[in-house]
């Protein structure tokens, strides 16, 4: 039983690092509906900007802030240059433009701090700490630590805040909202901001796990399953997906794999998610949409 609690810990853990990734989806779709493909591109970014000035001896903290500073403004841009003409088009019109946008910041990552592969030492050792006789990753306590903290910020940014309140009604009837006077522009470079540093945070734990390489935007993909089963619209529901897909998938591949020959760990979550999108296909916290006909 104790290499069960192990494997299941680990997973759960593990799984707070997709969590992270999915919550930058959650916060952009939550407020203007859009579903953010570039999400994996801002992580990528966002690592390869502060590992490039760290190895230009620019000091921990100061490259910290200054990679925020550079994704606040790459918000700002994104709203003035692409969204700020997109307002009212459709879904699938915004969902093809961060689609392009995703390309366009990986393309000026590129040309802004090369194609190498960085190595990333936060001075957290991945090494193993024991906890009531479990053996678990020093790294993996530290990310859910992160990802516990920024969910409460976050979770009292959109239910105890004015801007919270602002940013909900935009997401419920943005019409409605410029009528009584909340700046839409306004909104949107704030939860794109909040999304970038999301990404920062992000991109700092998976660049010192995996390297920071352009390979890092691919983790997108396994936000998806996250966001099937937490729900698209619940900030809560982006940690649970992750718990419940972290956990999952390396208990199937330390169980189940055996059987079936090993390495379902890189599918078996969409399997999950497939059935999820069956049975309920808003997920645990989403919002089931209601349509009058």
């Amino acid at each position: 039983m104790s290499f069960f609690f192990e494997v299941l810990l680990g997973g759960v853990l593990s799984g707070v690092m997709y969590s992270l990734i999915a919550i930058g989806f959650v916060l952009i779709y939550k407020a203007s509906g859009v579903f953010n493909f570039a999400q994996g591109s801002m992580v990528l970014f966002a690592a390869l900007t502060f590992v490039s000035l760290l190895e230009r001896h620019v000091p921990f903290w100061l490259a910290f802030v200054a990679t925020l500073l550079v994704m606040l403004l790459l918000a700002l841009l994104i709203e003035r240059l692409v969204l700020r003409h997109l307002l009212h088009r459709s879904p699938m019109t915004l969902f093809m433009a961060t689609l392009g946008l995703s390309y366009v910041i990986e393309g000026g990552a590129q040309a802004l701090w090369g194609a190498q592969v960085h190595g990333l030492d936060l001075g957290i050792a991945d090494e193993p700490f024991t906890l009531a006789g479990l053996m678990l990753s020093q790294f993996d306590l530290f990310a859910a630590a992160i990802a516990l903290s920024l969910v409460i910020v976050l979770s009292l940014l959109f239910n105890r805040t004015r801007v919270g309140l602002s940013l909900r009604a935009v997401a419920d009837d943005p019409l409605a909202a410029l009528a009584i006077g909340i700046r839409l522009q306004r909104m949107w470079v704030l939860v794109w901001a909040v999304a970038g540093f999301v990404g920062l945070v992000a991109g700092l734990l998976w660049g010192a796990r995996l390297g920071v390489q352009f390979s890092l935007s691919l983790i997108v993909l396994k936000a998806l399953p996250v966001l099937i089963i937490g729900g698209f619209t619940s900030i809560a529901g982006a940690i649970v997906g992750g718990l419940i897909i972290g956990a999952s998938e390396k208990l199937a591949e330390v169980y189940v794999g055996p059987i079936l020959g090993g390495g379902i760990e890189n599918w078996f979550p969409y399997v999950l998610a497939l059935l999820f999108l069956l049975i309920r296909p808003a997920g645990l916290f989403g919002e089931a949409a209601i349509e009058r006909v």
